[in-house]
C-alpha cells in the first residue's frame, strides 16, 4: 500500500483530500492527513478506511523525519515559508514532494540531489501558479511546434465571489486568505509592453488597469501582479516584446482598494499605539491631516479629490470605516486592522459560492498570417467547503500525485508543470471536473 503524507488541512486541501481518499480503494493508497490540529484533519478525512488523521507539527524534527521516511509521496499544503523544510527531508530518504506554492530558491538549490535520488520536487502546481502554467504552455508549445511567433501574452486570474452570490457593492468576498489579499501587489509591477519595460510602483498600481471580457460572465478590471518579467524564459519566450501577467476583480474594485493604498493604511512594517482602544474611524483619521471641525468623511473626500457622493465614498462608507467601533486589536499593523474590518464584511455566507477567472491572450504569427487567440475558463464552487479556489488547487495536485505514484511521470529534480509529460494528462483530466478552456481565434489586421 502506497503512503501518501498530506501536510496542511486547510482551505484548500477538502477536494484535493477527497479525490485521493476517492481514488484510495482503486490505487491502494493510504492518505495520512497531518495538521498542527488534529481536529481539521479528522474532519477532511471524514471516517473513510483509508485515511488518517494526526496532529503535525512542521517545528517538529523528529516528527517531521519519521512521516516523510514512512512515506511514498509527500503533499505539503502548508505556508510557502514551511515547503523547503518538508523538500530537504524528501531529498534526503529519497521521497517525491507536491506542492501548489511558488518553487523557492532554497528547493531549486536541491535540484541536482533530487535527480541523483530519482525523485521529483513538483512546485506550482495549484492555479496561480499551476493551472495558468499548464494551459499557457499548451498553447504556446502548440503553436511553437508549428513556427510560429509570438509576439504577445497576456494573463490573468482572479478568485471572486460567483455572480448569483455577488451582494455587496465590492463586488468582492475572500475566497483565499486573506493577508495576502490586504498586502497584494506591494513592491514594483514589473511588466514588457511593446518592446519597452514597465516598472510601476505600488501607490500606482491600482490605477495603471485593464478592461478584460470574459466568456458569458462579462467585463473584470485587470492590474499587473509583481513580476511577470522572470516568466519569459519559464514559458520559453525571451525575445517576447509584450509579456504581462495580471490580477482580476470587478469593475470599480481597483478605484475603491487604492483608498487604502494612497492613506498607508496596507502597511505591515509597524504598529499603532493604543489601537486596541481606537475606533475606525480614529483609525482612518490618523491619516489625514488635522483640520478641526471638518468630518473625516470630507477629509478624506478633498485629500483624494472625489466627491463626497461617489461611488467609491459609498463602497468606503459601507465597509464601516468611519464607524465609532472599537477595533480591539492590541499592538496592531494597518494592514492587520484593515483586515481585521475587511474579514468581518467580506466573510462567505452560509451557502455562498465563489468563482475563478482565468484568461490568456495571445498574439502570434503563423503561415504569413497575424492572429490572436483568447483561452478562458471560469470555474464556480460546489459551498463552502469544496470552493472553486479549493478544486482548482487541490484537484490539479492531486491528480499529479497519482501520476507520480504511477509512474506516468517521470521526471526527476526540481520542476514546475511546464514540460508536456506533467501538463498534458493533467489538463486532460482537469476537463472531467468542468476546468476546461474555451479558446476564441480571431485574424488580426
Amino acid at each position: 500500500m502506497k503512503r501518501i503524507f498530506v501536510i496542511g488541512a486547510g482551505l484548500s486541501s477538502p477536494t484535493l483530500i477527497k479525490y485521493l481518499l476517492d481514488n484510495s480503494i482503486e490505487y491502494n493508497w493510504k492518505v495520512i492527513v497531518g495538521d498542527i490540529s488534529e481536529e481539521s484533519a479528522q474532519k477532511r478525512i471524514n471516517g473513510h478506511p483509508n485515511g488518517e488523521a494526526i496532529a503535525f507539527d512542521i517545528y517538529n524534527e523528529k516528527q517531521r523525519t519519521d512521516e516523510v521516511k514512512k512515506s511514498d509521496i509527500i503533499i505539503s499544503m502548508l505556508p510557502a515559508r514551511f515547503h523547503h523544510f518538508v523538500a530537504k527531508e524528501c531529498v534526503k530518504y529519497a521521497k517525491h514532494m507536491v506542492t501548489a506554492s511558488y518553487v523557492s530558491e532554497e528547493i531549486k538549490e536541491l535540484d541536482n540531489e533530487a535527480k541523483d535520488k530519482g525523485i521529483i520536487l513538483l512546485n506550482e502546481i495549484g492555479v496561480d501558479p499551476g493551472i495558468d502554467h499548464m494551459s499557457a504552455k499548451n498553447i504556446i508549445d502548440r503553436i511553437n511546434n508549428a513556427d510560429g511567433k509570438i509576439n504577445s501574452f497576456i494573463s490573468f486570474t482572479g478568485g471572486l465571489v460567483a455572480p448569483k452570490y455577488d451582494n455587496n457593492p465590492w463586488n468582492y468576498k475572500f475566497t483565499w486568505n486573506p493577508r495576502n489579499v490586504v498586502l497584494a501587489g506591494q513592491g514594483p509591477a514589473q511588466y514588457i509592453h511593446n518592446g519597452m519595460y514597465k516598472y510601476i510602483p505600488y501607490y500606482q498600481l491600482f490605477k495603471r488597469l485593464q478592461r478584460v471580457y470574459v466568456l458569458e460572465y462579462g467585463e473584470f478590471e485587470g492590474y499587473p501582479n509583481r513580476d511577470s518579467l522572470r516568466y519569459r524564459t519559464v514559458y520559453g519566450l525571451d525575445d517576447i516584446p509584450t509579456m504581462l501577467r495580471g490580477t482580476l476583480r470587478r469593475p470599480g474594485f481597483s478605484q475603491t482598494w487604492d483608498v487604502f493604498v494612497q492613506l498607508g493604511v496596507t502597511d505591515d512594517t509597524y504598529t499603532l499605539e493604543d489601537s486596541e482602544n481606537m475606533t475606525y474611524r480614529d483609525f482612518i483619521n490618523t491619516f489625514l491631516r488635522y483640520e478641526k471641525d471638518i468630518p473625516v468623511e470630507s477629509k478624506l473626500a478633498k485629500y483624494l479629490k472625489i466627491n463626497d457622493d461617489s461611488m467609491i465614498m459609498y463602497k468606503l462608507r459601507w465597509l464601516g470605516i468611519f464607524e465609532r467601533k472599537k477595533i480591539g486589536l492590541k499592538n496592531a499593523t494597518p494592514a492587520q486592522i484593515l483586515q481585521h474590518l475587511l474579514e468581518q464584511k467580506w466573510h462567505f455566507d452560509e451557502g455562498d459560492k465563489d468563482m475563478i477567472v482565468m484568461q490568456h491572450q495571445f498574439e502570434y504569427e503563423l503561415n504569413n498570417k497575424k492572429s490572436k487567440i483568447i483561452s478562458s475558463t471560469i470555474v464556480e464552487g460546489k459551498g463552502n467547503i469544496h470552493t472553486a479556489m479549493s478544486l482548482t488547487v487541490g484537484v490539479p495536485v492531486a491528480i499529479a500525485t497519482k501520476l507520480i505514484l504511477t509512474g506516468k511521470i517521470k521526471a526527476t529534480g526540481v520542476h514546475i508543470p511546464i514540460i508536456k509529460e506533467i501538463y498534458e494528462p493533467i489538463l486532460y483530466e482537469l476537463e472531467q471536473y468542468g476546468i476546461k478552456f474555451i479558446e476564441e481565434k480571431t485574424e488580426l489586421k
